[in-house]
Formats: structure tokens, C-alpha cells, sequence
């Protein structure tokens, strides 16, 4: 077995080096995939309604994620007396999939086609945004997969048909998700306040089979409440805007919200369908950086991912 970095005499602090996720190894042609993870940047923006800057969101996020990164063998957690991401599990940076600016569709297909090679080399796709709308592409991608369940943690329903001829903006995606028949219904969690979705959004969301929970819902059932409700058996996907978190401690955002989650109310739902569901595809999005000088959001979806990834690969290989 090789040596991790403190045994092979480079210390290789979280400052030093190229910031890849997690400090990964970079994976620049997507044809020679063979991982268990493939980390894919989609830093698009164009489809935001008001504030842009999630742009910047893969860059940040990996930034925030060499935190994470000291070169331990995995890390230990005492709580569950597990040791998480350790040598058995196989992470790769595939870079990020190309933007061409004012061109949606384009920039769309690109990142489709990024998660589809993720697939085709066997890897878990987990994507970094960019703006909700890049959801769009990614399950695309799932097309020839199976039937999928979508688990959303979320400020915003973001169940709008077409506003204005825009069918594929960021309050767009949960409705072209539910436009698929392999997609056979979806879990939305943290949805509260002032919503981009009208009425109307949430009736036809409930009628094609979706579960809406508010922050204070989903509190008033407790995490075990919240994951007896999704279909046993389902294959999630999972997609987590950052503005499901309270601006408190996620502010970069271009939608904040208050009155949203804090840290363990969704990590603790996380490692419960971990052990309960398959996850397939996983995207993280809405992060954007320069809202937010302390980097506390970048580093709640570094961190938040991280986990979610230990807990994953902890059931599978136990």
C-alpha cells in the first residue's frame, strides 16, 4: 500500500498546491474514468433571476475543500467510531465542464455530457454549480439509468413551467426533472417563504407525486420522520441549493432566505438515506463566493459534500 502524504515526508498543508477537490487527483480526458467519484465542476450562471456570482461556485468550493484535505489516510469520526474516505474510496476532479457564454443550450449539453462520461466510468457524478438550472443537464444525463427519485434540499420550490419563454432557468429544474418518466417523484425539503413558484407550481408538483416539507416541518418530524417518508427502495439523486441553509451561516447566495436549515438538520438526513437508499447523482449549487468574505459558505459545501460522500461509501463497503 503507498504512503499518504505525512509518511511520504510532504506535509502538503491545505495552502500548498493545486486546488482540486479535496486535493484529488485531475482527471482531464474523461474517457479514462475508473472512480467511485467523479467531481464535476459546472460553473454557469446565466440562469439566475436576480443576484449572479455562482459562477465562482465550483472554484470556491474546491478552494474550501483543500481544508479537508491534510493527507490524513481518511478521517475518523468518534461520534460513529467510523473512519470516512479512506484509501478504498477512489475520488477524481474532472475539471469543469466548458460555458459558453449567453448560450444555454450549449452550456447545458456540456455539462450533460460531462456526467455522462462520469457515469460511463462507473463513477458517483457529484456536481458543483453554478446556478440551480445546471440540475437540468445532470439529470438529463439519467436518461438510459433507471427510474430515479429526486431528494431536493432547498429554499425554493423552483417548480415553474416557462415564465417569459425561459423553460431552463434556476427556477425551472424540479419541473423538468418531473417531466421524465424515469423521474417517479420527488422529496422537497426546506421549501419556505416567499417562493419563485406560484400556487399553481404547487398544486401540479403534488399532483405528478412530490412530497414539500418547510424547515419547520421537517424539524416537527425529525430526521428519521423526514426519510421514512421517500419510497423505500428509491434510487436518490440528490440536489442541495446552499440556500436551503440560513444566510447566517450561508450568506453567499444570489436567493438568500431566512429561516432555513442549519448544519446538522440536514446532515443528519443525509447519513440517514445514505444507509437507507442508493444514491446516484448528487449536485451542489447556488454558491456564490464573493457574497461572502469569511468563506463560511464555501467551506458548510465542502464540508456538507465530504460527509455525505464518507457516509455513502462507509454503506457500501461495510
Amino acid at each position: 500500500m503507498s504512503k499518504h502524504g505525512y509518511e511520504a515526508g510532504r506535509l502538503n498543508l491545505p495552502f500548498v498546491g493545486i486546488a482540486t477537490f479535496a486535493k484529488k487527483p485531475y482527471v482531464e480526458d474523461w474517457s479514462t474514468i475508473n472512480a467511485d467519484v467523479a467531481i464535476i465542476g459546472a460553473p454557469f450562471d446565466a440562469g439566475t433571476q436576480y443576484r449572479s456570482g455562482a459562477r465562482f461556485g465550483p472554484r470556491g468550493v474546491r478552494e474550501a475543500s483543500t481544508l479537508f484535505s491534510f493527507g490524513h489516510a481518511g478521517a475518523y469520526d468518534h461520534e460513529d467510531d467510523a473512519t470516512y474516505l479512506g484509501a478504498d474510496v477512489n475520488i477524481v476532479d474532472m475539471g469543469d465542464a466548458d460555458i459558453i457564454h449567453t448560450d444555454t443550450v450549449k452550456s447545458h449539453a456540456n455539462i450533460e455530457y460531462a456526467v455522462r462520461q462520469a457515469l460511463k466510468g462507473g463513477a458517483l457524478p457529484v456536481t458543483i454549480g453554478g446556478d440551480h438550472s445546471i440540475n437540468i443537464p445532470c439529470v438529463n444525463a439519467f436518461d438510459d439509468q433507471g427510474p430515479i427519485h429526486i431528494l431536493q434540499i432547498d429554499a425554493h420550490l423552483d417548480f415553474v413551467d416557462e415564465r417569459h419563454g425561459v423553460r431552463n432557468g434556476h427556477g425551472n429544474p424540479m419541473r423538468r426533472a418531473a417531466d421524465h418518466e424515469y423521474v417517479t417523484g420527488l422529496t422537497q425539503l426546506g421549501i419556505r417563504n416567499v417562493s419563485s413558484t406560484a400556487k399553481e407550481g404547487y398544486e401540479y408538483a403534488r399532483s405528478v407525486n412530490s412530497d414539500i416539507l418547510s424547515v419547520r416541518q421537517v424539524r416537527a418530524h425529525g430526521p428519521e420522520g423526514v426519510v421514512e417518508r421517500i419510497p423505500e427502495g428509491a434510487r436518490l439523486y440528490v440536489t442541495i441549493d446552499i440556500d436551503a441553509f440560513c444566510p447566517s451561516i450561508a450568506p453567499g447566495t444570489g436567493t438568500p432566505s431566512h429561516g432555513g436549515f442549519l448544519y446538522y438538520d440536514v446532515l443528519e438526513i443525509l447519513q440517514l438515506v445514505a444507509k437507507r437508499h442508493q444514491i446516484v447523482g448528487i449536485d451542489l449549487v447556488e454558491v456564490a463566493p464573493d457574497y461572502d468574505q469569511s468563506d463560511s459558505t464555501t467551506i458548510l459545501a465542502a464540508q456538507l459534500l465530504l460527509n455525505f460522500l464518507g457516509f455513502i461509501f462507509h454503506e457500501r463497503n461495510t
